[in-house]
């Protein structure tokens, strides 16, 4: 069964993203204020035994911004803003 939660609500999650939030034991968008990208990613990928895409780490970015802000720069809800510099 899948859960239906409110993530899909922030720009950048479907239901793929969803479910790799669900699976790290969020609930909801409150529970991921205050939280660590990067230690969200490293999660996802020992769950997934090894590599998860990179481009998950820009939305945990992206999530972790929406959840922590009131007010949001359009720019920021782009998941691609949240790209590593080169």
């Amino acid at each position: 069964m899948i859960e239906k939660t409110e993530f899909c609500s922030i720009p950048g999650v479907g239901k793929n993203m969803e479910q790799h939030l669900l699976r790290l034991g969020y609930t909801d968008i409150a529970s991921l204020k205050g939280q660590s990208p990067e230690a969200m990613y490293e999660a996802d990928c020992h769950l997934h035994g090894g590599h998860v895409d990179r481009c998950v780490l820009y939305v945990y970015r992206l999530v972790v911004y929406f959840a922590d802000n009131e007010q949001h720069d359009p720019e920021k809800l782009k998941w691609w803003y949240w790209k590593d510099s080169v």
